[in-house]
């Protein structure tokens, strides 16, 4: 438990947040991002290896969207037991022993990634790079921790934006290295994260803090579970971070296989939407501070299903042109969601807490409490989606040999989120005298 401790932390204090509060968070807001980001490039790792994988690895398209596919689900899963890190260790020490934690799929990945190695070795480690998907959750459970109610959109946006942008970069790099070198060399991209992922875990060390106050609530987090509204914007989640996530993965895969690109051309164009959506994320929080988190959610599945209306389309038309301009659109979509929707976390539980009849501090700590408590939980299950995606990919590409019908499924989900958002956060309650009516318009 060494390290640099903070013994009092009131961020909800207006004299405490301008004098101290605002700088120290700041500091460990940006040193979160730089950890970050580079957990993302490792989770999303694989996205990049497939396209190096010609012939001569033996491994059809079905197989290789089973291997990023597995990589999803464990930095899914692994999310849940990182949340609580935060709590037990402290943010700064985690950050550092999971950055850390890294080396081991990277230096895994560089051991084996030849041909003649086993599909199953290949499986094993894709699955280390799950850890990667893991820093997202203790990053967001820590900085939650350090801004205000009022800040927590802008501040969990840029942070989760900053960690987004690790994919596209992680796919600069693989495009940078199949340009010059060839597509017989993914060791030199494995070799140039290593020293990256030191230098994160030791501006950790120097520049980031503990918070002493924030501790794991056991109580808080069976009440997040047997709270609806948990499981409710988890399946929101999965409509946003899934489908950034999922489509980051299979994207540079799908342009191989359905429209026959090579490694370099695939390379070229996979990095753009993940990049635009990661950008595009801290803008979502923005707004979900300023018109509310419910509104620009709903507008967002709405255009989402249009543009899967788009990708389907030149799916079936087989137009390259038109089927890069749908995908990218559901990307900058997918991460303008992904800001809004986690912004909705913390102001739906103290919706909730004041309709509960408490007030002030009190309805801000239990907004907290719980949405502290949730966002692991939301944050695993949205991550799943990109798993789903994945499977769905594989699927229609062995029956089909196109996207089309996974497009099609993907459509009719954006299609559940709208009306689901509508229905729990937006639509006007009827009037009930006898009981207290909850509107969450405003989340």
């Amino acid at each position: 438990m060494g390290g640099r401790w903070i013994e009092q932390w009131d961020p909800e204090d207006e004299t405490f947040w301008r004098e101290k509060g605002e700088r120290v968070a700041k500091r460990n807001l940006y040193f979160s991002v730089l950890s970050e980001h580079i957990g993302f490039s490792i989770w999303t790792l694989w996205s990049v290896m497939v396209l190096f994988m010609g012939p001569e690895y033996g491994i059809d398209p079905a197989g290789k969207f089973f291997l990023i596919g597995l990589a999803t689900l464990v930095g899914a899963v692994i999310r849940i037991p990182y949340t609580f890190a935060v709590a037990r260790f402290g943010g700064r020490n985690w950050t550092i022993l999971s950055a850390l934690l890294l080396l081991l799929p990277t230096g895994a990945a560089y051991a084996v990634m030849e041909p003649g190695t086993s599909y199953t070795t290949f499986l094993l480690v894709a699955a280390l790079t799950g850890v990667g998907g893991g820093n997202f959750a203790s990053s967001m459970t820590n900085i939650n921790a350090f801004f205000p109610l009022h800040k927590k959109g802008w501040a969990l946006g840029l942070n989760a934006g900053g960690g987004n942008i690790g994919v596209p970069v992680v796919q600069l790099v693989g495009l940078l290295v199949i340009g010059t070198a060839g597509a017989a060399h993914p060791r030199i991209v494995l070799g140039a994260y290593m020293p990256l992922i030191v230098v994160a875990a030791v501006c950790a060390a120097l520049y980031m803090d503990n918070l002493a106050p924030v501790k794991n609530d056991t109580g808080a987090v069976k009440e997040a579970v047997k709270d609806g509204h948990t499981w409710i914007l988890a399946f929101l989640y999965i409509g946003t971070f899934g489908s950034f996530i999922g489509y980051s993965f299979a994207f540079g895969l799908v342009l191989q296989t359905q429209f026959g690109r090579t490694p370099l051309q695939a390379a070229s164009l996979t990095f753009v939407g993940p990049l635009l959506g990661s950008l595009i994320r801290p803008f979502g929080g923005a707004l979900a501070d300023k018109y509310g988190g419910a509104r620009i959610t709903l507008c967002t599945f709405l255009a989402m299903a249009a543009a899967t209306g788009v990708v389907v389309y030149a799916s079936v038309a087989e137009s390259l042109g038109v089927f890069l301009t749908g995908f990218t659109a559901l990307f900058v979509l997918s991460g303008l969601g992904n800001g809004s929707t986690y912004k909705m976390i913390p102001a739906v539980f103290r919706t909730k807490a004041h309709a509960a009849g408490l007030a002030g501090e009190e309805a801000d700590a239990y907004g907290r409490r719980l949405s502290g408590a949730a966002m692991g939980l939301i944050g695993a299950v949205g991550a799943v989606g990109g798993l789903g995606i994945n499977l769905a990919f594989r699927q229609s590409f062995q029956t089909a040999g196109t996207g089309t019908s996974a497009f099609v499924a993907f459509l009719l989900f954006y299609a559940a989120c709208v009306t689901v958002t509508w229905a729990v956060y937006l639509r006007r309650p009827m009037e009930a005298p006898a009981k207290r009516q909850l509107s969450y318009s405003e989340v």
